[in-house]
């Protein structure tokens, strides 16, 4: 019989997560949303953490860390906790496909992207600001400051700007995820090392790899839906999907699917090991404590 958790467990490791690994994922937002006229001077991941020390101090890296929280606290405690329960309906029968469990993370992906997107919005645009023209900030305060205006300025459909897009991007970073999380443990639990005749055991060192290769697998898989996203998002003017990708591919080429790809991975790779670590131990804690 399969274990059963708190729904909203994933949601509360996830954001233990992002306190930790924030200040990369601001900087991967700045350099996926920075307009082409920079790219004569494209700045890499290390450029743009110091200069964000050097002109505003330390405490700028955790710009947006509000809009973080609220986004792990309905997109990944969404997409996390639907996946376990649909996890353990189909576990249940023992002749269960690893496809049915992709399918799965697929569909709590899709949730988890709708629930999350204002707030997706918010983290966008708080952590984008300071690469923008001063007169086209948004200069939120913190996320409810961030809602209300959006609310107020742009009504109940601004919430949904780049659904489309997020919601897409949500699925493949679930399934690339959460889904191969769960196959790399399953298959790394199966060997064995010959020379030291040892085998793997459900520990930290296993959660550690298969976090590792999952986060992989989600940074390369995900990073054209998450430009994209990013740049529909950091937008005011209603900018459409075909026109993002049109002018995106004119001006920068193929290759902007993948900018920021290094941060994207930089900031992915910690924040998955460290959310499948603090969510095994949550996991260990409950079964400890209920039992």
């Amino acid at each position: 019989m399969p274990e059963v958790y708190p729904f909203w467990l994933g949601g509360v490791a996830a954001t233990m997560a992002a306190c930790f690994t924030h200040p990369l994922d601001l900087t991967k937002v700045r350099m996926q949303t920075l307009s082409s006229s920079t790219e004569h001077r494209k700045p890499s991941m290390v450029t743009l953490l110091r200069s964000s020390i050097t002109q505003s101090g330390f405490r700028s890296l955790y710009t947006g860390l509000s809009a973080s929280l609220m986004r792990q606290m309905s997109y990944s405690l969404v997409r996390i906790g639907v996946y376990e329960k649909l996890k353990t309906k189909v576990t249940r029968d023992s002749r269960s496909h690893v496809m049915q469990l992709l399918l799965a993370a697929g569909v709590a992906g899709g949730l988890g992207g709708i629930a999350g997107n204002p707030a997706d919005i918010i983290l966008v645009r708080m952590t984008s600001d300071s690469v923008r023209p001063p007169e086209s900030r948004y200069n939120y305060r913190n996320a409810a400051v961030g809602f209300v205006r959006l609310v107020k300025d742009e009504g109940p459909k601004g919430m949904w700007r780049g659904l489309g897009t997020n919601t897409s991007r949500a699925v493949l970073m679930n399934v690339s995820q959460v889904g191969s999380y769960d196959f790399f443990k399953a298959r790394i639990l199966q060997q064995r090392v010959p020379i030291f005749d040892y085998k793997f055991r459900d520990n930290l060192l296993v959660h550690v790899l298969a976090s590792l290769l999952s986060g992989t697998v989600a940074t390369t898989i995900c990073s054209p839906a998450d430009v994209i996203r990013s740049r529909l998002m950091a937008s005011s003017s209603g900018a459409r999907f075909a026109h993002v990708v049109v002018k995106s591919f004119r001006e920068e080429g193929l290759g902007f699917l993948f900018k920021g790809w290094t941060p994207a991975f930089a900031r992915l790779g910690p924040n998955t090991v460290l959310l499948f670590v603090f969510f095994e131990q949550l996991k260990a804690a409950c079964k400890k404590y209920t039992t």
